[in-house]
């Protein structure tokens, strides 16, 4: 059977395994399968840095059917691969695919890579480990997990946060299973990158191992069609990195042909906290600048725990008969507002054709039940629907009562997708006593910015267009990216954009905040 042969019938047996498990259980495991064209990428970029001569020694830590094993014969002359090793956790993939490369020179361990001891000694450890490692949330860790830290501490001495995925554990596990300057190439999802839990991850690359390459896919470009993340593939050779080494980083639909390409060094890597602004920018400029959260506190809209029950619109507020003074006006999603401007009724409520209240009360359920029978019928009905059930709601003191929220004249839609330079969010002014759930931010400014806007429509309306240019500039770097181009502001990354130009806001405002009238001392005498 020639090679093109037997990577038909791992790709149609591929196709076969997916389709018999349902997405839901896919995501659970993170089985989402590497394509044959992206994993050929992988190892002919993967000769540029394996001795010509030397033997192979190739590990894949999550293997599945074997794409990236199919590659490697590809690539690569079966008479120096002198050992191939996969494990597989699923018997649903691991055992036709043990099958179907029974006469190739593969072990195929149908294992736990992620409970396996560490190997003794170098002769076991490999020097080519090419891994697509499970995509699967820290929620559906479960029980495994303070083993898995610490097992993950001994492997790398760095302490994995409990928010991390699986597939930074297997980073940090295999890096026991690499020879010295042996060679590893990792498929992971981009957005470790940017985010709390993946510092230990990026020390790690930056300060245990020599991190030779990293391309990130473009956003807009899935490499997995059931999984909305963009991907991206870090290079690394098992040593220090030496002094003054350079990292280059790479974007683009080609890996072996990128788009755009710049190197950075090891040092200026270790200081940024987002890679993911590369290779699109500079290293930033370590002279202190203003940041928005200078001006504003931010905070979250509020999570109802059920918006399906708890906001009512106008229309089933009336006809339920729920006590106004129980209600609170609440806009709707982003999606729905056209407009950068609310402005308000004679009761404060918004001017938007789509009237929402969220159901808000801290009365004991008794006194409901004698004053407000409508209301305690609704509350009833939210217990049989089992609202009471859910996270938020259970974990409440009162769990028909929401989180206490004050108004606030800033809104920012904090989700929103970004082509060419461009995007989609927005700062909105409200002028209304409208609150907002959890698909905004709320943005409430400092004393000084809160006097310079007090009262005064025009000046709210120009801090509105300040903010609102912002967005041109400073957001396309900052943030969170994901599959499909979107881009997610969490309260800390907002809070830290660069705010220049609210500075100069506050600055030119200021000055005629402060001035005084002209005195005519002879007035006085």
């Amino acid at each position: 059977m020639t090679k093109k042969d037997i990577e038909n019938k791992r790709k149609t047996l591929q196709i076969t395994l997916d389709s018999l498990k349902t997405q839901k259980e896919r995501n659970v495991l993170g089985q989402f399968s590497t394509p044959y064209r992206l994993a050929n990428d992988i190892l002919i970029k993967a000769k540029q840095f394996l001795p010509k001569k030397k033997n192979i020694k190739f590990l894949d830590p999550a293997i599945g059917t074997g794409v990236f094993f199919s590659a490697l014969l590809n690539n690569f002359p079966e008479n120096r691969l002198e050992r191939a090793v996969g494990f597989e956790i699923d018997n649903h993939y691991g055992l036709p695919s043990m099958e179907l490369w029974k006469y190739k020179n593969l072990e195929y361990k149908i294992e736990d890579f992620s409970i396996n001891q560490f190997p003794s000694n170098d002769k076991e450890k490999f020097n080519l480990i090419v891994c697509n490692p499970p995509y699967v949330r820290h929620h559906h860790i479960n029980g495994q997990k303070q083993f898995l830290k610490e097992k993950a501490f001994n492997a790398i001495n760095q302490n994995i946060s409990s928010l991390a995925g699986l597939y930074c554990y297997f980073i940090a596990f295999a890096h026991r299973w690499m020879t010295p300057n042996g060679i590893g190439i990792w498929l992971v999802p981009s957005e470790f990158m940017d985010v709390n839990y993946g510092k230990s991850l990026k020390k790690y690359f930056t300060s245990e191992v020599t991190l030779i390459q990293v391309h990130r896919f473009d956003p807009d470009d899935l490499q997995f069609k059931d999984a909305l993340v963009t991907s991206s593939v870090l290079i690394i050779k098992n040593s220090p990195p030496p002094k003054n080494h350079l990292i280059q980083l790479t974007f683009g639909a080609d890996l072996n042909k990128p788009q755009l390409s710049k190197t950075y060094s090891n040092e200026e890597l270790k200081l940024e906290n987002k890679w993911t602004r590369f290779p699109f920018n500079e290293i930033r400029s370590s002279k202190p600048y203003s940041k928005l959260k200078d001006f504003f506190k931010i905070k979250r809209g509020i999570a109802t725990g059920d918006n399906s029950f708890f906001i009512l619109s106008k229309v089933d507020a009336i006809s339920r008969n729920i006590p106004f003074q129980f209600l609170r006006p609440i806009l709707p999603s982003p999606r729905h507002i056209s407009t950068q401007i609310i402005n308000a009724d004679e009761n404060g409520n918004p001017e938007i054709d789509k009237k929402l209240f969220v159901l808000d009360c801290n009365l004991p359920i008794e006194v409901i039940e004698k004053k407000y029978p409508s209301l305690f019928k609704y509350l009833e009905e939210g217990v049989s629907r089992k609202v009471t059930e859910r996270y938020i709601c259970r974990n409440r003191k009162i769990w028909y009562s929401q989180e206490n929220r004050e108004v606030s004249d800033f809104y920012f839609t904090y989700i929103g997708r970004s082509s060419n330079g461009q995007n989609s969010f927005r700062f909105i002014l409200n002028n209304s006593n409208s609150i907002v759930n959890n698909s905004y931010l709320m943005l409430y400014p400092n004393e000084e910015l809160k006097a310079i806007i007090k009262d005064n429509e025009e000046v709210k309306k120009n801090l509105l267009t300040v903010l609102n240019e912002m967005t041109q500039h400073e957001f396309i770097e900052q943030g969170r990216v994901y599959g499909g181009g979107m881009r997610k502001f969490e309260p800390k990354e907002l809070s830290n954009v660069n705010s220049e130009l609210i500075s100069k806001f506050v600055e030119r405002n200021s000055v005629h905040h402060n001035k005084e009238p002209n005195s005519n001392n002879s007035s006085l005498m």
